[in-house]
């Protein structure tokens, strides 16, 4: 018998100090035995799945035992495994805790893929979690799931949200974009220090009947006329606010002045949408 059988063999029925040294041999043959050990326990086999370089049939097959897919840390090791078979990994979504799917979705080095379907995951669940878990969402959860968050505008969650490092503004807009927003989104928008200065997003509440009359005229002198012109064409706005906003067009023209008021030309703020 070769040393790899000899090995091999030994895979099979090792126990303590050396089943723990063959769960870093480098050969599959001797991994795949290791499988079929009944010594193997969900410790072991997650020890196993935390190597980076493990074949892919060691993977493959580890996807296929139903048995060892039955402990949720084995389950979760291989789902987060880089080189995990892709099918497996997608299957294995459905049944990771909400904080794993927030893991998964934010982790550098994920597939796009496994990203989207693990945010899907997210967004499916939202509407039976409760209160504190959508806050804890809301703090820590990725873009567009912190996105469905902001439309959903509950009071306790617009606030922690909106603070979220992985909000967009892209998702500001486009919960902007919809006619109907719960009462204290616009206000928080509004009033809130990173995303009230955004161009965009300032333009967006102009577009919007829920911002107050006052906050839309106090940002008329820092749109670009171009802007101006465009929200004060017919059926755009009210037609109470697009006198305003002719009134200002006008303004501009009169004074001769810059005709971009200042503010930031389009092309730069091309980069914020999705």
């Amino acid at each position: 018998m070769s040393e790899e059988g000899s090995v091999r063999e030994r895979a099979l029925v090792a126990t303590g100090e050396e089943l723990l040294a063959l769960l870093h041999h480098p050969a599959a043959d001797v991994l795949l035995a290791l499988l079929d050990n009944p010594a193997l326990d969900e410790t072991h086999v997650c020890l196993l799945l935390g190597r980076k370089d493990l074949p892919g049939e060691v993977l493959e097959e580890v996807a296929r035992r139903k048995a060892l897919l039955k402990s949720y840390r084995v389950k979760r090791s291989l789902a987060f495994h880089p080189r995990a078979p892709r099918l497996a990994s997608l299957r294995l979504l459905r049944d990771l805790y909400l904080m794993d799917l927030v893991q998964i979705a934010i982790l550098p080095g994920v597939s796009a893929e496994l990203k989207r379907n693990a945010e899907e995951q997210l967004l499916a669940r939202l509407p039976q979690l409760p209160l504190g878990q959508k806050i804890t969402l809301a703090r820590r959860g990725p873009a567009r799931v912190a996105g469905a968050l902001l439309a959903e505008g509950h009071a306790q969650v617009i606030s922690v949200v909106l603070d979220n490092a992985y909000l967009t503004e892209a998702q500001i807009l486009k919960a902007l974009s919809r006619e109907k927003v719960p009462p204290s989104v616009v206000p928080a928008i509004v009033q809130h220090r990173k995303w009230s200065i955004s161009y965009n997003v300032r333009l967006a509440l102009v577009r919007h009947p829920a911002t107050p009359l006052a906050t839309i005229l106090s940002y008329l002198s820092q749109l670009t006329v171009s802007d101006l012109r465009e929200l004060a064409a017919p059926g755009i706005v009210p037609e109470s606010l697009r006198r305003y906003l002719q009134a200002e067009v006008q303004r501009r023209t009169h004074a001769g002045g810059n005709a971009t008021g200042g503010a930031t030309s389009k092309d730069s703020r091309a980069s914020g949408r999705e």
